[in-house]
This record gives structure tokens, sequence and C-alpha cells, in this order.
């Protein structure tokens, strides 16, 4: 059973790489290996669990650990859910309203490499307090306004993939993986954001000055057509405002409620969307139905990308399997054997990010290494040194978050923000990989190189 567990994991894994040729949602095979894992160490507790140090007097016995491992990894990763429901349904609210017109609006150049500045750096600040996803799909539809070659309007997209990402890494909610991280307690708020800002930046900085004495002339904007011309608003500059600046207030406020008030990020995340569900129920009440649904929290909760829900409640619990039927323990004793170094692992699980999807490597390297505390770093001896990567706000967690971050703008399917990009325009791969993949790849070892040389002077 233990070593069918691992096939099975690996053949889910690979189902969900293969998305797209395959042609089946990779929520459906991460819920399927999930259940599957689970069977297994179930059926199998009276061999695995002994075999790991865990195994108790009696076959029931053993089923009932196995069972309260469940609950206790569905408690871990239902946190993690919620907090990601919630700020999905403040983003769409936002969307819904046209907040997002706020910023757009103001970029007016035609200029190109004014606009890949621009575009860089507005996605880079915007992602860090959306998500990295959720800002390539509004930066993505703004150039669809402002470019009109397709070609060109590939480029300033694949730029956005960069900058989405990099912007993501720094902030506790700006990338998922680095959420998880965060409501894992492997890392804070501050430190994140004072440790990763600069690599970050590094990441987007690079490609950008290398760009900038490549590209010159101006860009053709698009022609309205008469219906886009003569589209009416759905909201007043007022209400779209409005809710623009409560929906950014209320997830920038996520950091500083749990700070003040210790409880888990959800609950903040939660306290702002009941916020701005009262304010928009209360600005639209005098309108009729069909103009309010879709701008109330009902209405929008159907827009919600739930299959990104099921498919991290899905990986997660087949990591979580792993985890507890001892697999990953192994895999880091030859991660540490293979390459002796947190650095070198991490830019590893980075660049491997390209390739596989990033949430199932951070959570099994979450797995993999446990957070060390204070108390038992104290009593640690020869491996007091390695241990203390491992700490909150340890150097692995930190590096682990922008690795994992930024390493998947390497490849256009190795983001969520890439293959959002790569569905909105129709991106071709080989193109990507021509065109952005040495760019992405530049800056992505750039940052890494200046975060290793921050904790070296430090």
């Amino acid at each position: 059973m233990y070593a069918l567990m691992a096939l099975i994991f690996v053949l889910g894994y690979l189902c969900i790489a293969l998305e797209h040729p395959l042609k089946i949602d990779k929520a459906a095979s991460a819920i399927l290996t999930a259940v599957l894992c689970w069977t297994l160490l179930v059926l199998g507790a009276d061999a695995i669990l002994p075999l790991i140090g865990h195994g108790t007097s009696g076959a029931a016995d053993n089923g009932q650990h196995v069972v309260e491992e469940l609950r206790h990894h569905l408690g871990e990763i239902s946190e993690i859910l919620f907090f990601l429901m919630g700020a999905m349904t403040i983003v769409e609210l936002i969307d819904a309203h046209e907040g997002f017109k706020v910023i757009t609006d103001r970029i007016r150049t035609n200029k190109r490499v004014t606009l890949l500045w621009m575009v860089a750096l507005i996605t880079f600040f915007l992602s860090a307090a959306l998500d990295n996803l959720t800002t390539t799909i509004v930066m993505v539809s703004l150039l669809r306004k402002l470019v009109a070659e397709q070609k060109e309007r590939w480029f300033y997209a694949g730029i956005v993939v960069i900058a989405a990402n990099a912007g993501g890494a720094w902030s506790p909610i700006g990338d998922v993986t680095t959420t998880m991280l965060w409501i894992g307690n492997q890392i804070t708020a501050s430190g994140i954001v004072v440790k990763l800002i600069v690599p970050s930046l590094v990441c987007l900085l690079v490609p950008l000055l290398i760009l900038t004495f490549t590209m010159k002339g101006e860009i053709h904007r698009p022609q309205l057509t008469v219906l886009e011309e003569e589209r009416r608003d759905p909201t007043t500059p007022f209400e779209r405002n409005l809710v623009f600046i409560l929906g950014i207030a209320a997830l920038v406020f996520v950091p500083i409620f749990k700070t003040v008030t210790h409880l888990p990020p959800y609950m903040g995340i939660l306290l702002g969307l009941g916020v701005l569900w009262v304010v928009t129920e209360v600005i639209h009440r005098g309108k009729n139905d069909e103009d309010k649904h879709p701008l109330s929290v009902v209405g929008v909760l159907r827009r919600i990308d739930t299959t990104s829900v099921l498919f991290f409640l899905g990986i997660l619990l087949a990591v979580s399997s792993l985890a507890s039927a001892g697999h990953l323990t192994q895999v880091a004793l030859l991660l540490r054997e293979g390459f002796g170094d947190i650095y070198a692992i991490n830019i590893a699980i980075g660049l491997l990010s390209a390739v596989v999807d990033n949430v199932p490597l951070v959570a099994g390297a979450m797995k993999m290494y446990p957070l060390i505390s204070p108390a038992e770093l104290a009593v640690a001896t020869s491996e007091a040194g390695w241990l203390s990567n491992f700490q909150v706000d340890g150097t692995f967690w930190e590096m682990l978050a922008y690795c994992a971050g930024t390493g998947g703008s390497c490849l256009i399917i190795g983001s969520a923000a890439g293959v959002a990009a790569m569905g909105m325009e129709k991106i071709n791969f080989v193109w990507y990989l021509k065109k952005i993949s040495w760019l992405a790849f530049i800056g992505y070892m750039a940052g890494a190189a200046t975060y290793i040389g921050i904790v070296s002077l430090g």
C-alpha cells in the first residue's frame, strides 16, 4: 500500500500537469488522487503506520488514527480555502462594479517603453494587493483596449505574467503559495514584505531594463466599436470608487487584523466581505432586481472560480496523505543529500514549478520540513545551523515563497497567471518560450541572487 500510494500520487500529478493534452480538468484529477491516496492509507494502516512509528495496538485503532489525521489536515486546508473564497468574492465584486477603471483609465501614453514600465509596475503592486491571477486578468483586459496588434499584445501580456508573479511573491495575499505559508505560520506578513520586496522587484526590473534598450516607437490603439461607445456603465463613478477603495482596504486590512487579534486570516477576509456585502446592499437598494443582482454578492458568488477551489482541496488533501504516510520525510532527506543547500533546493523547486503546479510543490515542502520552534532549536546540537532555516521567517520559507511564486514565469503554463493570459489571448507556447522565457529566467535568477546576497550581508 505504501508504494501504491506514491504511484497513485505520481499518476495523478501527471494528469494534472498534462491537463491540456488529456482534456481532463486538473480539479477532477486532484480530487480523485486525494480520495484514492487516503483510501489506500486507511486500508493499509496496519502496515504503514508501524513503518513510520505511529502504529497502535489494533486494526480499528490504526484506522481511527488515519481518520483523525484526515480531520486534522482538513482543518488546516479549510482555513486556506475559506480565505481564498472570501478574497475571490471581494475581487469579483470590485470587478463587477468596474472598480479597476480607477487605475486603468489613467494610462494615456502610446510610447512602447513608457507603456511597458507603466503596465509592469501597476501589475507588480496591484498583484500584491489582489493576487497574481486576478491582476493578470485585469491587465490583459486592459491591454486589449491599449494595443491593437496581436503579437505586440502577446509581448506585453508576457511581461504582465512576470510582473504579476513577482508582485504576488512578496505579499501574504498576493499568491496562493505565499498565502499558504502565511496561514501555516511559516512566515509573517511583515517579515515576508521586508525580506522579499527587493528580490521580487529585481526579478521584474532586470527584464524591464533589458527591454528598455531594445524597444522603440509607439503602439497603435484599437478603434472603439459603436457598441462599446454606446455601452452604459453599470455603476456611477461614486459607486465604482467606493467599492474599489473598500475592497482594496478589506484585502490590505487582513494582515493587520491577524496581527492585532491573532485570529486566522480567513476571519479577517470574512470581516471585509461582510462589510462590503452590507455596503453594496445599501447603495443598490433603490435599483430594480435586473440591475441590482449582477452587482450584489449573491450575483457575484456565481462568478467565483469554484474549480480552482476544488483543485486546491484535492491536491492539498493528496499531499497531506503522503505526509501522514511518511513519504515526504523520505523525499526531504533525499533533497538534502542531493543538493545539501537550502538555496539550491529552493531554486530547483522554483524551476520545477514552471513545469508542474506550484501549489502541491509548496504544500509538499511544508509537510517535508516541519516548522521549528525556538524551544526545539535551543536543544538542537549538531543540526542547529540547518534547523535554524526552518523557524518562523526562516531563510528556507522566505526563499520558498520567492522561488515558488516567480519560477513559474519561465513557462507560460507554469503559473495561474500564465495560464490565464494564455487562455485570454491564445498565446502560443513556443512563442512565449522564445520571446519571454529567457527574460523570466534571467529575472528569476537575479532575484534569487539578490535574496541570497541580502541574507549573507544580514
